[in-house]
């Protein structure tokens, strides 16, 4: 193999694992009128529960209905900050840095951020 093809090769892998990633990364950073927000792939804020432990959603039943968890395969595994988080019923989703992330039923359309200071208790998720 001669120099120039093993560092086409090695571009072409780095481009690869970088796409691979990018494909995995369960959220993206949005502007919002709060400020940069953590966004699902459709565009809708995420929030973080006050009352989660690191690693650990506390949120279930209602809560979950009006607060759907970030799901994530049964597979999905640990990149950087991101990590896969069992529920109680078994299903996964995702945390970013420990916590937990959800989006608010109450949301209407991408960018809303209606679901900061729910209780005082929930708040948008932040890069």
């Amino acid at each position: 193999m001669t120099f120039p093809l093993r560092s086409v090769l090695a571009v072409l892998a780095v481009a690869a694992s970088t796409a691979a990633f990018a494909q995995m990364a369960p959220a993206k950073v949005a502007d919002t009128s709060k400020g940069k927000a953590l966004v699902d792939a459709k565009g809708m804020t995420l929030y973080t529960f006050d009352r989660d432990a690191p690693g650990k959603s506390n949120c279930n039943g209602t809560c979950a209905t009006n607060w759907p968890p970030l799901m994530a395969s049964a597979d999905a595994k640990a990149a950087g900050d991101w990590m896969p988080v069992k529920r109680d019923d078994g299903s996964m989703m995702w945390a970013y840095k420990g916590k937990p992330l959800y989006t608010w039923a109450k949301d209407a359309k991408a960018g809303d951020v209606t679901g900061d200071g729910v209780n005082q208790v929930w708040h948008v998720a932040t890069p």
